[in-house]
């Protein structure tokens, strides 16, 4: 059986130092340390990660968060579709399934359909880990013939603490 490719959104990569929420923390470092790091999943992000990371205006917090995709078995995958990844993004803003300032969160999503990825992983339950949200997705794609079922969820699922 193929492993399940998973997508790490950047609030997965933050949280990994989020001592303001140890519990989150905790089963982020178990991801990566129990799961990322033994090549249970084929883990991925994109320049959008990086884009975002790079945002990051203390250095060396934007240090630690790419030293982080560096130590850890994490492929960069090219945005190859990149107009059909926009295209998406953009309906999913000008639909309102994704609040219009949100451009990453709708390319994050848009990349993981258009790719094919098994799983978006967030801590975002706001704009990305939420069932409403999933569903919105889900519908919107199929009815534009991406039938691929991304599912968008949170560590705490990958790891098994959600059962």
């Amino acid at each position: 059986m193929a492993k399940a490719s998973i997508y790490l959104d950047t609030s997965v990569i933050n949280f990994l130092f989020a001592d303001d929420a140890p519990e989150k923390q905790e089963i982020t470092v178990d991801l990566f340390e129990n799961f990322i790091r033994l090549g249970i999943y084929d883990t991925f992000i994109t320049e959008y990660v990086i884009a975002e990371i790079n945002q990051t205006n203390d250095i060396s917090e934007r240090n630690r968060l790419l030293q982080i995709v560096e130590q850890y078995p994490i492929e960069i995958l090219p945005i190859e579709k990149i107009d059909e990844v926009g295209l998406l993004a953009q309906n999913y803003l000008d639909t309102g399934i994704m609040p219009p300032k949100k451009l990453f969160d709708a390319l994050h999503v848009s990349f993981c359909v258009v790719s094919k990825i098994d799983y978006l992983v967030s801590w975002n339950f706001k704009h990305l880990a939420n069932i409403n949200r999933e569903r919105r997705v889900l519908a919107k794609n199929y009815e534009m013939g991406y039938t691929h079922p991304l599912r968008i969820t949170t560590p705490t699922e990958l790891t098994g603490y959600g059962t």
